[in-house]
C-alpha cells in the first residue's frame, strides 16, 4: 500500500495579517507558518493509523513550494511520513498546484491519495476534485470516516439528512475533515528520525496558470458593541431593526 498525503503551509491562525505591493500580496514579516491543519490533522493521521495497521504501508508526502516549506515537511515527517517531496514551485494558482501534485502521483503510482478538505488560506477546496479529473481516478470529498479492506476503500461523510457511506476501489482520492483522525504531536523520537528521511526536490512541470490575485480586502473592522439598558426594551428594539436589520 503506498499513500500520498498532500501538505500545505499555511499562516498560524493567530497570525497578523497584513499584505504589501498594492494589497496584492501577503505581508511575511513575522508570520509564524503551520502545517495546514486540515492536512494535518486529519490526511496525515489518518495515514499514519492506516500504517500501524500495516506496517508495510508506505507514506509519501508532497508539498509544492520554495525551500521555506520545508520545515513544515520536516514536521510531517516527524509525525510519520516516511518520504517528501517539495516540487519547487511557488505558484498560488490551485490548478497549476493540482498539475504538480498529478505529475507526482502518476510517477509514483499511489493506491490512495489523501487531502485536507480545504487549506485555511485561501479556503481552496479544489485540489481533491481537480486531481481526480487530472488523474482520471475516483474522488470522494468531505469524509470524516475511513476503512480499508485490501483494494477496497469504505469511506463516511455527513450530509444534510445525515450520514453517506461509500465504497470505492482503489486507487482513490479522498478529502479529509473533522473526525477522520485526533491530531498528534511529534515525540522526540520521530523529530529526530524526520532529520535523516529522504526529502526530494522536483522541478516544476509546466503548467500555465488559470487565476491572478488582483488584490486582497481585509474584513471591516467590527463595530462597538452598544449597551442597553434593560428597561429600554423600545430602543433596543429600534436598534435591531434599524441597525443590526434583524426584525
Amino acid at each position: 500500500m503506498k499513500i500520498l498525503v498532500c501538505i500545505s503551509k499555511t499562516p498560524d491562525t493567530t497570525a497578523k495579517i497584513a499584505f504589501i505591493e498594492g494589497n496584492t500580496k501577503l505581508d511575511e514579516s513575522g508570520i509564524q507558518w503551520i502545517i495546514n491543519p486540515y492536512d494535518e490533522w486529519y490526511a496525515l493521521v489518518r495515514a499514519i493509523e492506516l500504517k500501524e495497521k500495516d506496517p508495510a504501508t508506505l507514506i509519501h508526502l508532497v508539498t509544492v513550494g520554495g525551500v521555506d516549506t520545508e520545515p513544515i515537511i520536516r514536521k510531517a515527517l516527524a509525525l510519520g511520513g516516511d518520504e517528501a517531496i517539495r516540487i519547487d514551485s511557488t505558484s498560488h494558482d490551485s490548478f497549476t498546484i493540482a498539475n504538480q501534485i498529478a505529475a507526482v502521483a502518476k510517477e509514483g503510482a499511489y493506491d490512495l491519495i489523501l487531502t485536507g478538505k480545504e487549506t485555511i488560506d485561501y479556503n481552496s477546496a479544489c485540489i481533491g476534485s481537480m486531481l481526480s479529473a487530472l488523474l482520471d481516478l475516483p474522488f470522494i470529498s468531505l469524509a470524516d470516516h475511513l476503512e480499508l479492506n485490501e483494494k477496497v476503500a469504505t469511506v463516511k461523510r455527513e450530509i444534510e439528512s445525515g450520514e453517506e457511506t461509500c465504497e470505492a476501489n482503489l486507487p482513490l482520492i479522498v478529502s479529509c475533515q473533522k473526525g477522520m483522525a485526533e491530531q498528534r504531536i511529534p515525540n522526540m523520537r520521530g523529530i529526530m528520525a524526520a532529520r535523516t528521511k529522504p526529502l526530494k526536490v522536483v522541478a516544476p512541470v509546466a503548467s500555465a496558470a488559470t487565476t491572478s490575485i488582483s488584490a486582497f480586502d481585509l474584513p471591516p473592522a467590527k463595530s462597538g458593541v452598544k449597551l442597553i439598558d434593560p428597561e429600554q426594551m423600545d430602543e433596543l428594539v429600534k436598534l435591531l431593526k434599524e441597525e443590526a436589520k434583524v426584525i
